[in-house]
Order: structure tokens, then sequence, then C-alpha cells
């Protein structure tokens, strides 16, 4: 047996890679695929599904109610993605070009939130926003600044905060790789050149880090696009985005084939997404 498997390497790779294959079949690739084939069934009368084909679902699920939900919600994560790119680059920046001591601290005290569970975190931004107990309306107020609470709760504002809070060390992370590996001998030659630091930043900073954006842009857009816990707690019920839907549909409604429906569709654009990614990846390298 040894000498069979030292005489042809592909099995040894074979053997290597079946049982992450497996796992990856059993716990992604199938439930992938029964979320995909409830969209095509019906629901049953009491819930659960009826074996019948039906595009009902899908057609269903591009009303224009649920197709204003897909808008809204790629919008609120397009600006979340578009904010945390804002806050992140210049962020990575400074970290990179830190001496090694204090790269790390830097990075570590990124990380720290990550120790913390999410949904504690989020609970913690309700004891801070919240329009007549939070914290803020309550100090602003306490010293005469406002009079009236200002409505930092229950609105899109309050979701893309709390989504901007839980994502931005995923945009950070990928801009520092990319920062960390840029040529110092390139930006020297730009500032040789008396090239602007403006320019230097357009024609050499940003095309040879353009790679990182892109991995962090997708990073947080897909979680931002698919988030429930964020909408529900911080949206106050009133804000809903597609994965607020999505839950309701599977647990309230017990819709489970329409539910489907919905995942399926969410997941294509994700899949668009990050296809997009690896084609500008692509194109850069």
């Amino acid at each position: 047996m040894i000498e069979t498997l030292r005489r042809r390497p592909g099995l040894q790779a074979a053997l290597l890679i079946f049982p992450a294959a497996s796992f990856l079949v059993v716990f992604f690739l199938m439930p992938l695929f029964i979320v995909v084939a409830y969209s095509f069934l019906e629901r049953g009368k009491y819930g659960g599904v009826v074996w019948s084909f039906t595009l009902e679902n899908l057609q269903r699920a591009v009303d224009p109610l649920y197709f204003n939900t897909f808008l809204r919600s790629a919008r609120i994560a397009g600006l979340t993605t578009v904010i945390c790119l804002l806050i992140g680059y210049p962020l990575a920046y400074l970290i990179a070009t830190q001496s090694d001591r204090r790269r790390n601290f830097l990075l570590l005290a990124l990380m720290i939130p990550f120790w913390s569970n999410f949904l504690v975190r989020t609970y913690a931004w309700l004891t801070l926003l919240r329009t007549n107990t939070g914290l803020i309306n309550v100090t602003l107020m306490g010293l005469g600044l406002i009079r009236e609470p200002l409505p930092l709760f229950g609105n899109d504002f309050a979701i893309i905060l709390g989504l901007v809070y839980g994502w931005l060390p995923d945009m950070v992370l990928p801009l520092y790789a990319a920062l960390s590996r840029l040529d110092p001998s390139l930006l020297e030659a730009a500032s040789d050149l008396y090239a602007p630091g403006r320019r230097v930043f357009t024609r050499v900073v940003w095309p040879l880090t353009l790679p990182g954006v892109a991995a962090g842009s997708i990073l947080v857009f897909i979680p931002s696009l698919g988030a429930f816990i964020t909408p529900a707690l911080l949206g106050g019920g009133k804000s809903l985005m597609i994965g607020n839907v999505i839950n309701n549909q599977f647990l309230a409604a017990h819709d489970w084939p329409f539910g489907s429906a919905l995942s399926t569709i969410m997941i294509g654009l994700m899949l668009l997404a990050t296809l997009a990614y690896f084609r500008l990846v692509r194109r850069r390298g």
C-alpha cells in the first residue's frame, strides 16, 4: 500500500484532499442544493413543502415589494462598503507604514473586537443609540446641547453604523496586506520624477493596491447584504433588509419554498460579485 502511494502522487493528493472535500460537500454543497431545489417547490398547507415543481416562488421574488427590498439592501451594503473603504484605507496605510512593534500593536487593537460575540457588540450599540434612553441622547440633553432626542435609532443610519463597526476590520486587513507589499522604491522613483503626491497615489499606490480594495469590498459587501441581526436590532423592526425577510419566511411564515427562492437570488448576486472580484484580480495580475 505504501509503495503504491509512493508511485502515485495523484492518489496521495486525493487522500489528503478527501476529508476537507467531504466536509464541504456534506455541509456546504448539499445544503446549498437543498435550498435551490426548495425554491422550485410549492408550500404545504400547514408549512413545509409539497414536491410539485413551480416557478411561482421565483416570480414572486421579483415582485416590486421584494425587489425594492433587494435594492434597498444592496444600497445599504454598498454604502457600508464605501464608508469602510474611506475609513479603512487611511487606517491600513497608517498601520503598514509603522515599525514592526507598533504595527503588531495596532493590528492587535484592530482585532480585539472580534474576540467578543457579534450579537453582544450589537446590543452595546442599543445603549448608545436609543432615542429616549440612549447614552448619546441622554448626555446631550443633560448638557443642554439639544432639546429633542436625535433620531439615531430605528433607521438606516443606525444599521449602516452597526455594519461599518462590525465589518471594518474585514476591509482593513486585505488593504494592509496589499499596502505592506508595496515596493517603496516605486514611490521614491515617482517622487524623483517630480510627481505630486496626488498623482503618486492615483498612478502608483491605488492601482497596485486595487486587489486588496476588491478583496476588502467583497468581504464587507457580501455579509452586509445578507445581514439580519444588525437590522433587526438597530433598525428597531422598522428598517428591514432582505436577510430579515428571508428569516421571517422560514421562521414566522413557514414558507420555506419562497424563503429558498429569495435565498437563491441573493446567493446568485453574491456569486456575481465574487466572480467580478476574481476577474478584476486576474486582470490586474
